[in-house]
């Protein structure tokens, strides 16, 4: 493919084709952008929990908050729990978003597992309470909107959603995209037409008309209607490479207790065959059960969800996953975004946020006249690259759990994860996560992998090596330095604790700001 692209039609009216049509018209506005939607075309819908990722997107449309989250039953999301990852009743622990926060006392992730080692007994769950201060907030489940109160954390940037994604793809639909100029068609595809080179000429609908278009994004769900079944491009599955799920059964709950239950994180909970998702959206929860069907049937998987949730009074909705990624996300004239694309699993609500960051490389591409083979080879590249990187990231969940209670859990135990292959990349996420030593006494890569790595008993500093460095010193000196290193982190905690004492909760904040019901409570910290 050598042209200008002035013509693109998004096909597929779902989250992943709304998001696309909205920032491409906004970045593009001259180009004509449209929507193909199918008509009685259902969409996956249960992507209800984002990531912190989505900001980038609302914030490159100028949409606020405030703006979508009363049409959307939204919520804010904080972090992601872990529940009995490490084994079966091993507890909980937290992923909190934002980063870590270093001073002057506290200068790098170390200073915590230096804890660890000269107070073994401290639990796993003391990390993110010591080095991420929002986690005060997250504990006693309150919310804070003033920067700088919580240090190094403000929630402009720092706070995902829980949203319905159908009516967030609805709204942004009517509310955004039509109003900036871009049109939407509702017709269904009865035929592709290709050119001599294998490239889309055209579309045929069922009512007879014909579209054409300089570029075709595929944003069909995994049909992926144009790239995988018109264009035939192979798929890469990762289920028996690197991850286990193919299904899921989802629902939605009503709240027994609203002011308890609706809390400011996703609850991801390990179970017989899989893990159960808790999203708190405003009016409802909704839950889901991700497993393999290798382990288990689909209405075995049914009833175990039933007994996890207490009722079988609900609807349940069946999802057979397709985990992986076709070899080439750009063929010819069409590019895949979304689940056309491909898929990792629900876990670290990945889908919006490999959606969006394909969706900027793309845009990159569009940026210049012409698109030539090289960049769309540069597209593939690097949107593979990100894939499989995270692919391996959500795998590491797996790979550190110490669970053998199933044949599920026993089998992960067994996966072959190439770790030797794995190291001679210096791209590979499983390299971080796997090295077990220290590094110039210094550790803190971003993002979740050092709250998941401690979460489940995986010190990147070697313990070993602290005993050498202490048998090589005074003891008197080292126990001294220590324990007000300690001592400063004990201090930490109760100043975050404190500070969130004073904030509302998120109960009532939703109540006052979003949903307009009134609230006793101020939705501003007492200062």
């Amino acid at each position: 493919m050598v042209s200008e692209i002035n013509s693109i039609w998004v096909v597929g009216g779902g989250t992943a084709g709304t998001f696309v049509a909205c920032a491409l018209k906004k970045i593009f506005p001259k180009k004509d952008i449209r929507i193909l939607e199918g008509r009685n075309i259902p969409t996956i819908g249960v992507g209800e929990s984002t990531l912190g990722q989505i900001n980038n997107f609302l914030q490159l449309l100028n949409i606020q908050d405030k703006d979508f989250m009363k049409e959307c039953d939204a919520s804010y999301k904080l972090s992601i729990r872990f529940e009995n990852w490490l084994n079966k009743d091993s507890g909980s622990f937290h992923y909190p978003f934002g980063k870590a926060y270093y001073d002057s006392n506290i200068l790098n992730y170390n200073y915590w597992y230096y804890k660890k080692f000269i107070q073994p007994k401290t639990p796993n769950t003391d990390f993110a309470d010591c080095m991420f201060p929002h986690m005060a907030m997250i504990n006693e489940n309150k919310i804070c909107d003033q920067d700088g109160v919580f240090p190094n954390w403000t929630l402009k940037k720092d706070v995902a959603y829980h949203l319905d994604a159908i009516k967030f793809s609805e709204w942004l639909k009517e509310k955004y995209f039509r109003k900036i100029g871009g049109r939407i068609l509702k017709e269904n595809i009865i035929k592709v037409n290709h050119n001599e080179d294998g490239s889309i000429k055209s579309l045929l609908l069922d009512t007879q008309n014909e579209v054409k278009g300089d570029l075709y994004v595929d944003c069909t769900g995994f049909k992926s209607l144009l790239l995988g079944d018109a264009l035939k491009e192979p798929f890469e599955s990762y289920e028996d490479t690197i991850l286990p799920n193919n299904s899921a059964w989802a629902t939605k709950q009503p709240y027994k207790d609203k002011r308890k239950e609706l809390v400011g994180y996703t609850n991801c909970k390990a179970v017989e065959n899989g893990w159960i998702w808790d999203i708190p959206l405003w009016s409802r929860m909704g839950r889901g059960y991700v497993y393999s069907n290798k382990y288990i049937s689909d209405d075995d998987a049914l009833k175990q969800f039933q007994s996890h949730l207490g009722t079988e009074d609900l609807e349940f909705k069946k999802i057979p996953m397709k985990i992986g990624v076709h070899k080439r996300l750009w063929v010819k004239n069409v590019c895949a975004i979304g689940l056309s694309a491909g898929f990792i699993e629900p876990l670290e609500s990945n889908g919006l946020l490999t959606m969006h960051t394909f969706l900027m490389k793309l845009v990159a591409i569009l940026k210049k006249k012409i698109v030539n083979e090289f960049a769309i080879q540069h597209f593939n590249l690097v949107c593979r690259r990100m894939m499989r990187g995270f692919a391996e990231f959500v795998a590491m969940h797996y790979a550190l759990s110490d669970r053998i209670d199933t044949e599920y859990w026993r089998d992960i135990q067994k996966r072959n994860y190439n770790i030797e292959e794995k190291f001679h990349d210096e791209k590979s996420d499983f390299q971080l996560a796997f090295r077990n030593k220290m590094e110039e006494n210094y550790w803190h890569p971003e993002g979740g992998l050092p709250c998941i790595a401690t979460g489940m008993n995986w010190f990147p500093t070697s313990f070993e090596e602290i005993r050498y460095a202490e048998a090589n010193a005074s003891i008197e000196s080292y126990r001294k330095d220590w324990k007000h290193i300690i001592e400063n982190l004990e201090k930490r905690k109760i100043e975050f604790k404190k500070l969130a004492s004073s904030c509302p909760t998120l109960y009532d904040y939703l109540s006052k700001n979003i949903y307009n019901n009134g609230s006793k409570e101020t939705n501003r910290i007492n200062t």
